[in-house]
């Protein structure tokens, strides 16, 4: 069954297992989340659910977000997200889901937004070698460099890498097993590193690899 839920990132840790090992994690609280939206079939010709996370004042959404929130009979969430589910139609609005839908050894995709690390050149965005340094090298070291013929094509072609903005955007990291579901904390421990800083949104889903 497809499972999925909302949380936040609490920070990163180790556990050590069964043999003394010590694994790298990844602490989310995860949810509780409501569902404030259901979709099937036979009206939206898909099946899916909407999930809110953390409560918030009423002043802070807009009146659409608000009204959307008062027909599910749902208190005001900061945030909303949508996952097409399996079993989307044996849940009702209102439902809860908590941590605890996940069980240790699942298999999980993590989507977060990565930390935004302002602009950057080629050398630290993409990891590019510097020009020489010497014979008159000049103070261009850390610059792109040439990209193509001045004859044919005359041009640069789009994907090529430059400087620019680096970081903040969406990254999923997928096949990430969880190691330890606490259901009275409402915490998942995950192994290995998710995007974004401490205290960003996370969305956990099953992962869509083969295990």
């Amino acid at each position: 069954m497809v499972k999925a839920i909302i949380g936040k990132k609490a920070g990163m840790t180790r556990i050590f297992d069964e043999l003394g090992r010590s694994v790298p994690v990844t602490v989310i609280e995860a949810g509780p989340c409501v569902v404030v939206q259901k979709k099937l079939p036979e009206k939206d010709g898909y099946a899916a659910v909407q999930l809110g996370f953390e409560d918030t004042s009423e002043k802070r959404l807009t009146k659409p977000e608000s009204g959307h929130l008062k027909k599910a009979g749902a208190a005001p969430k900061k945030h909303l997200k949508e996952f097409r589910l399996e079993g989307a139609g044996e849940m009702n609005v209102g439902d809860e889901l908590k941590a605890a839908v996940f069980a240790e050894g699942d298999r999980v995709d993590v989507t977060g937004t990565s930390r935004g690390k302002g602009f950057a050149g080629v050398v630290k965005r993409f990891g590019a070698r510097r020009t020489p340094t010497t014979h008159g090298g000049g103070p261009v070291h850390r610059h792109a460099g040439s990209m193509g013929s001045g004859t044919d094509p005359s041009k640069i072609f789009k994907g090529k890498i430059g400087a620019g903005h680096m970081g903040a955007e969406r990254v999923t990291v997928q096949n990430l097993e969880v190691v330890k579901v606490d259901g009275e904390l409402n915490l998942i421990a995950v192994r290995g590193a998710v995007p974004g800083a401490r205290g960003s949104v996370v969305y956990i889903k099953n992962t869509v690899k083969n295990a």
